[in-house]
């Protein structure tokens, strides 16, 4: 096994849940759309790329026939090994069974976990309860998708050590900070450096910041020796009131920032050792 330490995992996130054509013409959207992207990030050195798709009218979704096209698409480029992380969280109010179809039936490398409740933008209630939490973790290790603990507040990590003493998670756990969230924590130094602290020794973590957010959580990241995520779902603008033509913009600076930093960006197979996924084709 190749020495691991000085690798970063690149995370590229093409469409999240917002925007829409109307925020950024630059956005995919359908199926084909952000199957290119993803592809064209890993082209750009991507390790990971978190999914999550829309309706016909672009709206968030958990529609898994959308899910279903996309890793299609994405697995059909033999030369693609790009680790694949699918989304639990793509609209609000949905039963649990909508949520856990797509990473249930699919087995990506990866889903998301979002860690409890929040009041989610100051105008809804982005609602993940108890007794989803524990059917999500137990049907996660039962199909051998690896969670993506995201935190978005403090009690979350709190939420997941409980998870972890209970055996509903499992460790090592892999932890994504998600600062600047409305209804969350702002995206300062400060509260990642706090976040970090709290995981479990032996844990791996990764973190991002919403929309001017972006840069100084990314260079923290890299400084306190984590992972990153940048993309479209995140940050729409590569500098102040220029918007990004590509998520590749994004993974290419990225890419340039981890250089800099003296380290290297974790290939998909690197990603794979590092968080402990099943290899390619398994």
């Amino acid at each position: 096994m190749s020495d691991l330490s000085n690798k970063v995992i690149l995370t590229v996130a093409t469409t999240g849940a917002w925007p829409k054509k109307e925020n950024t013409p630059y956005v995919p959207l359908k199926p084909t759309e952000i199957a290119q992207e993803i592809y064209a990030c890993w082209q750009a050195g991507a390790s990971m790329a978190h999914i999550h798709v829309r309706d016909d009218n672009d709206n968030a979704s958990m529609d898994y026939e959308k899910f279903r096209e996309t890793m299609e698409l994405l697995r059909a480029k033999k030369d693609c090994d790009i680790v694949l992380n699918l989304t639990t969280s793509g609209g609000i109010g949905l039963d649990d069974e909508v949520r856990m179809k797509p990473f249930s039936l699919l087995k990506p490398e990866m889903a998301s976990y979002d860690c409890g409740s929040m009041n989610w933008q100051h105008s809804t209630v982005f609602e993940n309860s108890p007794k989803f939490l524990e059917k999500l973790g137990l049907k996660m290790q039962e199909v051998n998708v690896k969670p993506e603990i995201e935190i978005f507040d403090v009690g979350m990590i709190y939420n997941a050590l409980y998870y972890l003493k209970k055996g509903v998670l499992k460790a090592p756990l892999h932890f994504q900070f998600v600062l600047g969230a409305a209804g969350g924590m702002p995206a300062t130094v400060e509260n990642l450096v706090y976040l970090k602290n709290l995981i479990p020794e032996g844990s791996t973590w990764s973190a991002l910041g919403i929309g001017k957010g972006h840069l100084p959580i990314l260079y923290a990241a890299l400084a306190l020796g984590g992972n990153v995520r940048v993309g479209m779902e995140d940050n729409i603008l590569y500098s102040k009131g220029v918007l990004a033509k590509s998520n590749v913009e994004f993974v290419e600076r990225t890419k340039r920032t981890i250089h800099e930093f003296g380290k290297e960006v974790a290939t998909p197979e690197e990603t794979r050792q590092i968080l402990g996924l099943r290899r390619r084709g398994e």
